[in-house]
C-alpha cells in the first residue's frame, strides 16, 4: 500500500500558515514601544491631578519608577524596529528624558509649602508637555 501525498501536503500547509500568523520582532517591539508610551502617558496623566494636599512621595515616587520602568522597556524595543522608526523613537526617548531630568533638577528647592505647590504644578505640567512633544509623533493606530 503506498502512502498518500494528500496527508503530507495538507501538513506541510497547515505549518506554513500557522508560521505566517506569527509576529514578526518588529512588530512585537512596535507594540512595547506603543505599550510603555502609552503607560507613560497615564503615568503623567496621574501626576497631573495630584495637588499638593492629595499628593503623597509614594504615588510621586510609584509614578515616576513606572516611568523610568516604561522608557526601559522602549529603550529595550528599539533595536528590533525598522531604521525610520527606531530614529524617531530613539529621537523622543533622549528628549523625554533630558526634560524629565531637567524637571527633576528643579524640584526640590522651595523654602515653603506654597512654593512647593507651586513647582508641583509647573513640574507636572511641563512633564505633560515634554510627553506631548516627544511621543506624540510615535504612530501607535
Amino acid at each position: 500500500m503506498k502512502p498518500s501525498v494528500a496527508p503530507v501536503l495538507l501538513a506541510v500547509v497547515a505549518a506554513l500558515a500557522v508560521g505566517a500568523c506569527g509576529e514578526s520582532k518588529e512588530d512585537k517591539a512596535q507594540k512595547a514601544v506603543c505599550s510603555a508610551r502609552a503607560d507613560i502617558g497615564k503615568q503623567v496623566d496621574q501626576l497631573e491631578s495630584l495637588t499638593i494636599s492629595t499628593a503623597t512621595a509614594d504615588d510621586v515616587q510609584q509614578s515616576v519608577k513606572a516611568i523610568n520602568n516604561d522608557l526601559s522597556k522602549i529603550k529595550d524595543a528599539q533595536g528590533d524596529l525598522s531604521d525610520d522608526r527606531r530614529q524617531q523613537v530613539e529621537a523622543a526617548t533622549k528628549t523625554f528624558t533630558s526634560q524629565v531630568q531637567s524637571i527633576i533638577e528643579s524640584l526640590g528647592s522651595s523654602t515653603s509649602l506654597r512654593d512647593a505647590a507651586s513647582q508641583l504644578s509647573s513640574a507636572t505640567q511641563q512633564l505633560a508637555t515634554a510627553y506631548k512633544q516627544s511621543f506624540a509623533p510615535i504612530d501607535c493606530s
